[in-house]
């Protein structure tokens, strides 16, 4: 995993607690309220996220330099609203947002077809909340995320919870989770995968990104191959008055040499496909990329 990522999700318990406090008894109006000054304290206080943040806007995106300020801020204030609306969801609200799906149907098909498949996401929009949207399927959904997250923080968050057909895998450092991925896929299951995060020591590929080099795990292709899954990057953003867009790409079918060299090109093709959609949601919506530290550093 990146030396600048820690596994965990920006905030921390007392920030949780005061948005789930906040939403149970004020409602979601008051919790976005206090955002308004919450967001501008992470600016001026988290430092390496700012930096990591103007790097992005300012260089690889081209922004001027006010246009990047404000970018920095809106990227802060849209977090924490995703972070309410998740909290929100969870509780029983889902309700209260509206959604709209693009090319939803190839996630229906690899569920009425059951031919399974691997969703590959990124710290972009909101993977938890399409998760939720997903519910619209008649299937479990099973993510596989890292296990680093505070232990406080997932207990608050699941006293949130209401009924859902989300199942969460746990990245585990002993490599226990590869039996339970294994079940899903061999089992023609729906797997949820993060494209722009990897373990240490895990494989990955290298592509261009934003006009850089960047790296990017290179796993759920491989297990798509493996599998004889398809593949199709899928996620959700936040749009004005608590609307939602899912978006899923058209299954990408990544096939297994034999020859290890020809395979690690049909990876490297395959996985091309994703980050220039990646690419093409990031410069559509550029206030939603969380990865806070140096993507690009190698």
């Amino acid at each position: 995993m990146s030396e600048n990522w820690d596994g965990k999700t920006k905030g921390g318990l007392t920030g949780y607690k005061i948005f789930v406090f906040l939403i149970r008894k004020a409602g979601i109006n008051s919790a976005y309220f206090l955002l308004l000054f919450v967001a501008f304290w992470f600016v001026i206080f988290s430092r390496k996220a700012t930096a990591s943040q103007y790097y992005l806007f300012r260089k690889r995106l081209g922004f001027g330099f006010l246009k990047s300020v404000v970018y920095i801020y809106k990227n802060s204030f849209v977090f924490g609203q995703i972070l309410i609306d998740k909290v929100a969801i969870l509780s029983g609200a889902l309700k209260k947002y509206t959604a709209e799906h693009t090319n939803s149907e190839v996630i229906e098909n690899m569920i009425k077809n059951k031919t399974g498949g691997i969703l590959v996401n990124a710290h972009m929009g909101s993977w938890q909340i399409a998760g939720q949207l997903l519910e619209r399927y008649n299937g479990t959904i099973y993510i596989l995320a890292a296990d680093t997250e505070d232990k406080r923080i997932k207990n608050l968050l699941a006293s949130a919870e209401g009924k859902n057909r989300i199942e969460i895998i746990p990245l585990k450092e002993d490599g226990s989770h590869i039996k339970d991925i294994h079940e899903v896929l061999k089992n023609k299951g729906i797997l949820v995968m993060h494209g722009d995060r990897f373990t240490e020591g895990a494989d990955t590929v290298e592509h261009e990104f934003l006009g850089e080099k960047a790296k990017f795990a290179s796993g759920p292709f491989h297990l798509a191959a493996k599998y004889g899954v398809p593949v199709s990057f899928a996620t959700a953003f936040r749009e004005k008055n608590r609307h939602y867009h899912f978006y899923a790409l058209n299954p990408i079918h990544v096939e297994y040499p034999g020859n290890i060299k020809k395979r690690k090109r049909e990876i490297f093709e395959k996985s091309h496909i994703y980050v220039k959609e990646l690419e093409k949601m990031l410069r559509k919506y550029p206030e939603q990329w969380f990865n806070f530290y140096n993507f690009w550093r190698t």
